[in-house]
């Protein structure tokens, strides 16, 4: 058979596989827990981006299938062995400063703009056009090939939890959700909240009174913004510390006084929070201020943990659970989601990714011990545990083979603090859509995919497909 010239094969079908890309990037597929409908668990823009891409298997002649509005594939090919792709169509919430439309899958300047346009819709319609590549050039495939398409990505998974019930588990696969040229070690991660628990007894009230202290909506995205409102005689006062605890620390913000309450607000900066250094955490650093000032003791314990625990530092030094291998680096704590009032008290959301040679549960029984003597405790939302493919299986080495023949680079094995879809999989990694010294800006505001890199993408992942199933 003739060398296929995987590109030239991509670059015929990129007018239609830009606007494939663009109306499904127009999807506003947030997950929408609050107007679940008996169709649409997940929300009405999660299950339509869903359709969007079985509707457009169906329209290409590939076998689909739908698992209960919460996964669904696309599939191709003959064979006892499946070859799994693993995407998902489910994005985190677009956040604020966007130059354009988040949801409009804008043109410019070589790249397409929109939120989930390199997490994980991009990809995902790279991926497609791979799978039809192979199916049109009508290639003799002696596995199939499944696209295996989630909702919950983004949170916490319950799509491929629910697919794997009832659908067959591929041999092997990878999931274009992370960099190229190959992810074969994934951190584990460990979702769970610090809770403070009830204060012992009624206080006296002391200093300023906070009502509400709120920052963040994923634990996987560090928070870029953070508000509390304060009352009290010092109310006028804490306005003016505060926009000189801003102008002091280069931070963005405002301060202002209303009807007796003092209204903060802090701007950060948004990153994935399996690397929140990458961002600016608008919550500690409000938080951070907070605890310098007087107030009731059950507050002031919340904000004083945050400050002398969590503040300035991500690796959990501090907290006496820092970790680092050879393998994967190290420990990571992004401090998601945290709030505090009169009533309920303070809790702080994390995702920790941690090594995958760490002991978890030494881990967990260390930093209890350690909370339980400052009033407050963990609840654990869920763990998952690290993943690994050993650099000599076939899936690692012919993956390596086929990027550096579409790239001429050398394809390097590296590990990830995320968490892809390939861990679902006995035996999958993580492979692109990133390639090495591109801009990572996934769960960012004006995200986007570079079109040419997503062409080339595409090019590889037709290879692979080809390669793997043969």
């Amino acid at each position: 058979m003739a060398e296929i010239n995987w590109r030239s094969e991509i670059e015929r079908r990129k007018i239609e596989l830009l606007a494939d890309a663009q109306n499904l990037l127009k999807i506003k597929s947030v997950l929408d827990e609050e107007n679940p409908l008996p169709d649409a668990p997940f929300g009405q823009g999660v299950r339509e981006a869903l359709d969007y891409m079985l509707q457009l298997g169906e329209k290409d002649g590939f076998a689909v299938k739908n698992t209960d509005n919460v996964a669904g594939h696309i599939e191709m090919g003959q064979g006892e062995e499946l070859v799994g792709i693993l995407c998902h169509v489910d994005v985190v919430p677009e956040g604020d400063g966007w130059s354009s439309d988040p949801f409009g899958g804008e043109v410019r300047d070589g790249k397409l703009f929109a939120r989930g346009a390199i997490d994980d819709k991009g990809p995902t319609m790279a991926a497609y056009y791979a799978m039809k590549v192979v199916k049109e050039l009508g290639l003799p495939l002696n596995k199939r090939v499944r696209m295996i398409i989630g909702t919950d990505e983004e949170s916490q998974w319950r799509c491929v939890d629910r697919y794997f019930r009832t659908e067959e588990m591929p041999t092997l696969g990878f999931a274009p959700d992370a960099d190229f040229p190959i992810i074969n070690a994934e951190k584990g991660i460990w979702d769970f909240y610090i809770k403070q628990k009830p204060a012992l007894a009624e206080e006296k009230q002391a200093g300023a009174e906070l009502i509400e202290f709120s920052s963040g909506c994923r634990m996987n995205m560090v928070p870029d913004h953070a508000f509390a409102r304060l009352r009290g005689e010092h109310a006028v006062e804490i306005t003016k510390k505060f926009n000189q605890y801003l102008s002091k620390n280069s931070l963005k913000g405002k301060a202002v006084f209303e009807e007796d309450i003092a209204v903060l607000e802090l701007e950060g900066v948004s990153a994935h929070g399996m690397e929140p250094n990458n961002g600016l955490n608008a919550g500690l650093h409000l938080a951070s201020f907070l605890a310098d000032l007087e107030m009731p003791q059950h507050a002031k314990e919340y904000f004083t943990f945050v400050k002398e625990y969590l503040f300035g530092d991500s690796r959990g030094n501090k907290l006496g659970i820092a970790f680092s291998d050879d393998i994967t680096g190290d420990l990571t704590m992004n401090a998601g989601k945290l709030s505090y009032n009169i009533l309920e008290g303070g809790q702080i959301g994390f995702t920790m990714r941690y090594p995958v040679t760490y002991k978890w549960e030494e881990g967990k029984r260390k930093l209890d011990e350690l909370l339980s003597g400052l009033n407050l405790y963990t609840e654990t939302l869920s763990n998952s545990v690290p993943h690994h493919v050993e650099s000599d299986s076939f899936l690692v080495q012919t993956l390596q083979k086929v990027y550096e023949q579409e790239t001429g680079d050398k394809a390097d094995l590296f590990s990830i603090g995320g968490g892809t879809y390939a861990r679902s999989l006995k035996e999958g990694v993580a492979f692109g859509p990133l390639f090495p010294g591109s801009e990572d800006i996934a769960h960012q505001k004006d995200e986007y995919i570079v079109i040419e890199d997503m062409l080339k993408a595409a090019a590889i992942y037709a290879h692979a497909i080809y390669e793997l199933a043969k």
